[in-house]
């Protein structure tokens, strides 16, 4: 059995684990502000092609990503069992457009295995580790990583 320090050393961190292109990813369940349906969006004109259009959340415009687009997995076709989840990057809010939304994940911080960096591709660079599980591994998503700040709708 662990003694408190060691605890205090090796933190839990909880996680929100989701599907997009048929993966197994995770956000920090502090970086997540609410989980909705799919609702449709506004397109807008010129936008890259993993930014779906915007909604209407509460007065807010929140630009709507396709996460598996993004990470360069095969766009989703929308449908009423898709899920949006609503994040928080430094002063932005974003919605993510993902396949499901499975569970809340706790680990210790020790659990997180680094990511192999075998490209210096954007998406790579987005996975900030892995978590091994049973049959599968779940990759953390880094938001910073993913939507970095450049004054356009989203990266």
């Amino acid at each position: 059995m662990q003694d408190n320090s060691e605890i205090q050393q090796d933190p839990q961190i909880e996680f929100v684990t989701l599907i997009a292109g048929g993966q197994s990813f995770c956000i920090e369940i502090t970086q997540i502000r609410e989980i909705r349906r799919w609702t449709p969006v506004t397109m807008l004109p010129h936008s890259p092609d993993h930014v779906l259009g915007v909604i209407n959340l509460r007065g807010a415009v929140i630009p709507i990503i396709d996460l598996a687009a993004k990470l360069g997995f095969q766009p989703i076709t929308p449908t009423e069992r898709h899920v949006i989840i609503i994040v928080a990057i430094s002063d932005r809010i974003v919605g993510l457009l993902v396949e499901s939304v499975s569970a809340i994940l706790g680990i210790r911080s020790s659990m997180v295995k680094e990511t192999p960096r075998s490209s210096e591709d954007d998406a790579v660079k987005a996975i900030e580790g892995i978590i091994p599980q049973e049959n599968d591994m779940t990759k953390i998503i880094s938001l910073r990583s993913l939507l970095p700040s450049s004054g356009g709708i989203a990266a």
